[in-house]
């Protein structure tokens, strides 16, 4: 046994938990359970309990662990470098215990540099502003075993995705108390009744990785194995998830691989070097976020961040993640000026190292986890990002179709009266929307900065307003692609959103915003009982156009359809506040259509034109159809028919 004894404890080095072969995939780039071995992790050695540490920092001279046990002492507790070259120091100090603070002092060999850092692979930090990392285990009894023998069916490509996005922060809060955050263990339980209510099948929780800045939105992460702890503990946060899984809510979350901001405490500079980012400012600093920007082709910073991926999805039982900022990984000029950025080895802006990542990681995910699913948010033309990575893909899951969302928001904004000059921006989707597996957003990025709340963007009075906001509501639900809905959307907030504050409920005692919240609730119901609305969204089988050319009344019309050859909903958006008699559409079936849903019924505090529940189809040729149906469109609405045939 080695052991140096400082008198009131000592630091142990027999007691590795890293073996030859751990350090051989850790050396090689293949060592994706990182955290079961880095970082602080309680244990017992010869029947004496302590806490062994390991921390990679090649080019340190020295480090040593701090923290209130040794009133932050610099030099009683030092850990010893391994014999490896592989640039982790590692050590078991005796008698530390569950919820102990720390940090590592770091020494570097070069520039005389020395700096305390929290614990990249730290399971808890102090709740900010304050920068130590926590000793914490994660020991928790799930109850969520019904879920998760059976999420492979909810997590389907065809599945239904209605997903409810939340900043847990801002989306209730206690004014009783100081306008106080809600807890995880709050949040569970009321998260989850409304949820549950309003019909989504998801949530997708923007980042809770553990960040400095709250005005980050989590988008600034440096605790990459922490949840936050603003709102409680790791088991709270596991609580959270237990909860809504065992209402039958998937749990989504918003992860940032791409970079990092440089709070001194964190990996920026970490051991005197540029460890997990690059030196060259003109691939390692981000202008347009003024953080640090990983180097993706160094395989321990690959380690680093995998081991983060996979961490969430077996310690949180987490059910998919969102990539952040993947245009931002995958091009070496984004947010840069020419002269600002080096091409790679071919002489093009493609981030090789980048893209190799984001494969091996979804390689990696669904070989573990087949039962999950990754979303790439990625906002311009790359082919294949939803597509395997054995066929030439990145291998995501799903994609966010930024097009669909740019496209759709600009021609809602125009007047009712200048839509049919702009009647492609509602079309043109159409013609690439099967080249991926989209996922429809009207995410946090269009209610912010300056952009306003959705309700704020559609024209007219007050009723033209929600009528509007029901219509883009109902033309999503009815597009082919899993939907997104940034919380507050869904009851027609006022004002665009602020992190500081929670949303606008009070909205909810006017009954145009009642109006709002019941269809989409309705919607969702809907969408989750109709296999046509959401089996074959990523095929064209399940798509058909009726007419889309009737651009001089602004209407579109269209099917959706399923595996199931009687599946058939029928879909018709009227764009302009002028109803519409008499309107004839050919289908392909004859019978009785009825109509399910009609976003102008009094209920959703429109003026209650539709159809009387339902049609007769005519044996009247139209759109090159046999039958047709002749129709009531309600003005600004949109309409749900199904065959009865």
């Amino acid at each position: 046994m080695i052991s140096t004894s400082y008198g009131i404890s000592e630091v142990r080095y027999d007691a590795s938990r890293l073996t030859d072969q751990d350090i051989y995939l850790f050396k090689e780039g293949n060592h994706f359970r990182l955290y079961k071995y880095l970082g602080s992790h309680v244990m017992n050695v010869g029947g004496v309990t302590g806490v062994h540490f390991a921390v990679w920092a090649p080019n340190a001279e020295k480090v040593s662990v701090i923290g209130d046990f040794n009133k932050w002492d610099r030099e009683s507790h030092q850990l010893m470098s391994r014999r490896d070259a592989s640039g982790i120091w590692e050590g078991f100090i005796p008698g530390m215990k569950n919820g102990a603070i720390y940090k590592y002092h770091i020494c570097s060999k070069y520039n005389g540099y020395k700096m305390d850092k929290g614990d990249p692979f730290a399971f808890l930090w102090e709740v900010p502003p304050k920068s130590a990392s926590v000793v914490w285990d994660l020991e928790y009894a799930w109850n969520d075993q019904e879920w998760m023998s059976n999420r492979h069916k909810a997590n389907a490509l065809s599945a239904p995705y209605s997903i409810y996005e939340v900043h847990l922060g801002s989306w209730r809060r206690v004014p009783e108390e100081g306008d106080r955050f809600l807890t995880y263990r709050e949040l569970a339980h009321s998260l989850a009744d409304y949820v549950k209510e309003m019909g989504f099948t998801h949530v997708e929780l923007m980042p809770v990785t553990e960040h400095p800045f709250y005005g980050s939105w989590g988008y600034q992460t440096l605790g990459y194995f922490a949840p936050t702890s603003r709102y409680g503990t790791p088991q709270d946060f596991m609580y959270m998830i237990d909860h809504l899984h065992q209402n039958g809510i998937g749990v989504i979350l918003d992860w940032v691989p791409s970079h990092f901001p440089y709070d001194h405490h964190g990996l920026s500079n970490f051991d005197g070097t540029y460890l997990y980012e690059h030196q060259d400012p003109r691939k390692g600093y981000h202008p347009e976020w003024k953080s640090y920007i990983f180097n993706h082709g160094r395989n321990e910073v690959r380690n680093f961040l995998i081991s983060s991926a996979m961490f969430w999805l077996e310690h949180y039982h987490i059910d998919g993640l969102r990539v952040d900022a993947v245009a931002s990984m995958i091009y070496l000029d984004y947010a840069r000026n020419e002269g600002e950025w080096i091409p790679n080895i071919y002489g093009s802006k493609e981030d090789l190292d980048a893209i190799s990542f984001l494969k091996r990681l979804n390689e990696m995910v669904y070989t573990f986890y087949p039962d999950v699913q990754t979303f790439a948010e990625e906002s311009t033309a790359w082919a294949m990002v939803s597509r395997p990575v054995y066929v030439g893909g990145l291998g995501f899951g799903m994609k966010w179709n930024m097009g669909w969302m740019h496209d759709t928001l600009k021609y809602i904004s125009n007047e009712p009266v200048h839509r049919k000059y702009h009647h492609d921006q509602l079309t043109f989707s159409i013609w690439y929307a099967f080249f991926e597996n989209f996922v429809l957003p009207l995410s946090h990025d269009e209610v912010t900065h300056g952009k306003g709340a959705l309700l704020g963007k559609m024209p007219g009075d007050e009723w033209q307003k929600c009528a509007n906001l029901r219509l883009l509501f109902g033309y999503m639900w009815g597009h082919p692609g899993k939907k997104l809905l940034f919380m507050g959307g869904e009851f027609a907030q006022w004002r665009e959103w602020v992190h500081e504050e929670s949303l606008e409920w009070n909205a909810l005692e006017h009954p145009s915003h009642q109006g709002v919240q019941r269809w989409v609730k309705d919607l969702n119901n809907f969408y989750r009982s109709e296999p046509a609305l959401y089996e074959l969204d990523f095929s064209n089988d399940g798509f058909e156009w009726i007419d889309c050319n009737d651009w001089e009344e602004s209407i579109i019309s269209f099917i959706r359809k399923g595996k199931n050859t009687k599946d058939i909903i029928l879909v018709v958006c009227n764009f302009t506040p002028v109803p519409r008699l008499n309107y004839k559409v050919g289908v392909p079936r004859e019978g009785y259509w009825r109509e399910m849903l009609n976003s102008d019924a009094g209920i959703y505090w429109g003026s209650n034109l539709g159809n009387s529940g339902g049609v007769e189809a005519d044996v009247v040729p139209s759109h090159g159809r046999d039958f047709s149906l002749s129709l009531t469109l309600p003005p600004l609405g949109v309409v749900f028919l199904k065959s009865e045939g």
